[in-house]
């Protein structure tokens, strides 16, 4: 009787779904993905989003502002800027201010100086208006994003800061009892709230002041659209200074380095509190 054939089956194994290799490479394409996404919600946000966003990026662990001087949470890891430091920190807020594409066409409209005070910023109105919705207090979407990238750069010093208000010599058209005087204070204001909801702390700004026109920029046209200004100050730290930067015992220096208008008085100042 003949022997039978032997049949011998092979059964094919698969290595265990490609070791898993698979689930690599589906994470780098999900990760990728987010990625993208980000980036698309970020093109399409808004500047302080942006500021905001890069801000975080620059120290995430948001404890660069608790340290680096004397005072606590003054500053990011940044001396107190004395006068012959705020050179360099105008020339950071230019480069700050070019970067963005939507703010670097403000060239005439934004002024940074160093004075006898301290660096002076200047946002300047245009007859149009440029950061103030016209004869209003309200920040218009330029000013809001200015005001959030300056808050963002100046909040990383730890000296204090001053906040002025100033308009022509138009008088002002509205309220009956509503004048210069009041705009300049309350647009002084907005600033200073607006600045630190973005980035200042919250005893950064040592004054708000509003000089309605006793103080024009342009003393030969009293009506110029750019004596209509935010002025903000960063005070220096000297020996005259307290701690912190704030100006202390005599505040005389805090009118330096501005004019006043023909027989305007110091002491005509209108301060907000």
């Amino acid at each position: 009787m003949p022997t039978p054939p032997i049949i011998i089956k092979k059964k094919s194994r698969h290595g265990g779904h490609h070791g898993g290799a698979w689930k690599v490479a589906y994470a780098d394409f999900v990760t990728a993905l987010m990625a993208l996404f980000i980036v698309l919600w970020l093109m399409n946000s808004s500047q302080k989003i942006q500021v905001a966003v890069s801000g975080y990026f620059r120290d995430p662990s948001g404890t660069a502002t608790k340290a680096g001087s004397s005072v606590t949470g003054s500053g990011q890891n940044l001396p107190l800027k004395k006068k012959e430091d705020m050179a360099q920190l105008k020339e950071q807020l230019q480069k700050s201010i070019q970067s963005m594409n939507d703010l670097d066409k403000l060239n005439k409209n934004i002024e940074i100086t160093v004075t006898a005070e301290g660096l002076r910023i200047e946002l300047l109105e245009s007859a149009k208006g440029t950061f103030f919705d016209s004869g209003s207090a309200t920040l218009n979407k330029t000013g809001q994003e200015m005001l959030a990238l300056l808050a963002v750069e100046l909040g990383k010093v730890p000296n204090h800061l001053s906040v002025e208000g100033h308009t022509d010599a138009k008088p002002f058209m509205g309220k009956r009892s509503y004048s210069n005087w009041e705009l300049s204070a309350d647009r002084a204001n907005a600033a200073r709230r607006l600045m630190q909801q973005s980035g200042l702390r919250p005893d950064q700004v040592s004054q708000v002041r509003g000089f309605a026109d006793q103080r024009l920029r342009n003393l030969k046209d009293a009506l110029d659209p750019s004596n209509r200004r935010i002025s903000i100050i960063v005070q220096y730290f000297s020996s005259n200074t307290d701690e912190a930067g704030s100006p202390g015992g005599d505040t005389k220096e805090l009118g330096e380095g501005i004019p006043l208008a023909a027989g305007a008085k110091a002491e005509s100042e209108n301060v907000a509190k």
